[in-house]
């Protein structure tokens, strides 16, 4: 018992570090434009696909980034920031439609046929009675060491400063001399690249599929509001939060509701404490 206990644990701190990251990557782009990015789930996808070509893993790896990154910069020059201050319907629409273009296109390239990546991060570590996934591991040591490398691009480096600045306030970090259209555009790279590393973190746990994410980006959406929406340690607590409870909970209940866990938790959030965890929003 204790054993099946410790692995539930294990496996709830990987996918909660995934849901993490994708709280991460809406808590970067709405802090920098005060857009919500409803394609993230796909931007996902494509990085899992681009893995899946059939290449080795290490140029498949650097693909899918580079990839993704190019992207994340020709979607913050079209939508993100020529709509970042219009009302926020059509900003949440442009970025569904974006979503549903990047389905249809994934769909016309790689077929409907779900398929997954053979050899990549497969087998398991024992200890005693309990067994790892090295995905898992993987998972955990993968998004530890982006968000180490995210706090100290963003406290250590004057692109990181400049992206701070303008979550604060972008009409006065534009007065102080900062180029906010290019502070935007990175920022969204980034998120994007952060996306497409989940999409290669999850390949060994799902069939690669057009609807591989969808479940995971509402997650990591209820993530960011239960840690604190818009600020980034509560997004990181939110995910953990989700995972390990979650995890649990599939102890104790069927394991076809394991997936409402995240969403009365986030209702009861919203009910009893709409600031998240930390406290702390923007």
């Amino acid at each position: 018992m204790f054993g099946i206990l410790i692995q539930l644990i294990v496996s709830g701190i990987a996918m909660g570090f995934i849901y993490a990251l994708v709280g991460i990557e809406y808590t970067l782009i709405w802090n920098a434009s005060g857009v919500l990015n409803f394609s993230h789930d796909k931007m996902i996808t494509t990085g899992a696909y681009i893995l899946g070509l059939g290449m080795d893993f290490i140029p498949g790896i650097l693909l899918s980034l580079i990839t993704v990154a190019l992207l994340g910069i020709v979607v913050a020059r079209v939508i993100f920031i020529p709509l970042r201050n219009m009302t926020m319907i059509y900003t949440i629409m442009a970025t569904v439609m974006l979503g549903k273009i990047i389905v249809e296109a994934i769909r016309l390239l790689w077929g409907p046929v779900p398929f997954s990546v053979p050899g990549f991060l497969i087998g398991t570590v024992k200890a005693g009675d309990v067994v790892i996934s090295i995905a898992n591991i993987a998972i955990i040591a993968a998004a530890a060491f982006c968000v180490l490398a995210l706090q100290l691009f963003l406290y250590k480096t004057k692109p990181g400063k400049a992206m701070r600045c303008v979550a604060q306030n972008r009409k006065a970090a534009q007065l102080m001399g900062i180029d906010v259209r290019t502070v935007m555009t990175v920022t969204v790279m980034i998120s994007m690249m952060i996306c497409c590393l989940i999409g290669l973190l999850v390949s060994p746990l799902l069939n690669i599929t057009t609807t591989m994410s969808n479940m995971i980006g509402l997650k990591g959406f209820a993530a960011g509001v239960i840690g604190g929406f818009g600020y980034l340690p509560g997004a990181i607590l939110g995910g953990l939060c989700i995972g390990i409870v979650e995890n649990i909970a599939s102890m104790v209940l069927p394991s076809v509701y394991k997936d409402i866990v995240a969403f009365v938790l986030l209702v009861g959030f919203l009910l009893i404490r709409p600031a998240g965890i930390t406290g702390k929003t923007r």
